[in-house]
């Protein structure tokens, strides 16, 4: 966690690094859970103390802070509304976005067995042939990973 958490902060994020980091979270919480749970008699002592509580307290405050962008503006809140742009948008904006032309791209969606037109969208491309949105928007903008 400390590893893929650390890489995630500064924005090196190879291969599967930010999915193996969601995935071990929840590993992580289940260990949690169960160690408190075998040590729940000096779980309990601890937050008798006054540094049990403080510890407590100050990590309560600081995940509640987390849920606030204190009018910040990052990545990860603009990336599902970016995302569902590229989404919506016909394959000749996507065009333009990557710099090539659209029968270009369409060529490169039909060399992966998708029939295209200029004014199909992502969307219209994941309902018909029910394939992942990730990897039809990277035939977009990795056309190295498709043989281009």
């Amino acid at each position: 966690m400390s590893v893929t958490g650390i890489a995630m902060f500064f924005d090196w994020e190879p291969g599967l690094t930010t999915v193996v980091h969601q995935w071990m979270s929840w590993i992580f919480l289940f260990a949690v859970i169960v160690h408190v749970a075998v040590n729940f008699r000096p779980f309990k002592l601890h937050l008798k103390t006054r540094w049990g509580r403080a510890s407590i307290t100050l990590f309560s405050l600081i995940l509640i802070m987390s849920f606030f962008t204190w009018g910040q503006i990052t990545g990860p809140q603009m990336k599902d509304k970016i995302e569902l742009l590229l989404v919506d948008s016909s394959l000749s904006a996507l065009a333009e976005l990557s710099n090539e032309s659209s029968a270009d791209l369409i060529r490169r969606f039909q060399n992966n067995g998708l029939d295209a037109s200029a004014e199909t969208s992502i969307r219209d491309l994941v309902q018909t042939y029910n394939v992942d949105e990730n990897y039809l928007l990277a035939i977009v903008f990795m056309p190295e990973r498709f043989g281009e």
